[in-house]
């Protein structure tokens, strides 16, 4: 991992794994120093703008690039190809739109709560819970990202409803991913 991924992780008494969420030992951490020095060297064009940027430096250009903002402004909602073909369970929380954590902005898709918090609240240093996350059967609504627009850029880049069956666990939904993939291929 980069430092910038790893470094929310040592911050806490417990750290856990960016990947898998096991605890690891943070005196063990050891610099890649072979694959910073390829970060550094590569360059590679912007999405946005087109601006050749180092790899190491090309997350932090990403989020703060105009351009790139505008095409997320720009993007039509996530629509999907067909309905789903899970049937709709009664009692169920509200996977669909969002408070703002920080504000308290209501009615916030995923998409709109990511453009939401990348307009104002991309220099908020507050800890918050992430609402999509608190909101899956999976989800622990008591823990706090520490740093969650890269959370949110990250994990939520596309619409749970479409892919999840809420009715299984996390470990057997990967299962069940892993098993179509490698019946597919």
């Amino acid at each position: 991992f980069c430092g910038e991924c790893l470094q929310p992780c040592l911050q806490v008494p417990s750290p856990l794994c960016p990947l898998c969420r096991m605890p690891f030992d943070p005196k063990k951490v050891e610099k890649a120093s072979s694959v910073e020095k390829q970060l550094s060297s590569y360059k590679a064009p912007c999405r946005g703008c087109s601006k050749k940027v180092t790899l190491a430096k090309m997350r932090s250009h990403v989020s703060s690039c105009g351009k790139v903002q505008e095409q997320m402004a720009n993007c039509p909602k996530f629509v999907p190809v067909v309905p789903t073909s899970q049937p709709i369970p009664s009692n169920i929380p509200n996977r669909s739109t969002f408070v703002c954590p920080y504000c308290g902005a209501r009615n916030l898709d995923q998409q709109e709560l990511v453009k939401h918090c990348m307009e104002n609240h991309r220099n908020d240093p507050n800890k918050v819970v992430c609402p999509v996350c608190s909101a899956m059967p999976w989800g622990d609504p008591s823990y706090k990202s520490a740093n969650f627009l890269q959370h949110l850029l990250h994990r939520h880049k596309f619409s749970y409803d479409t892919f999840v069956d809420y009715n299984i666990d996390e470990e057997a939904a990967l299962q069940a991913a892993l098993a179509l993939s490698l019946s597919e291929n």
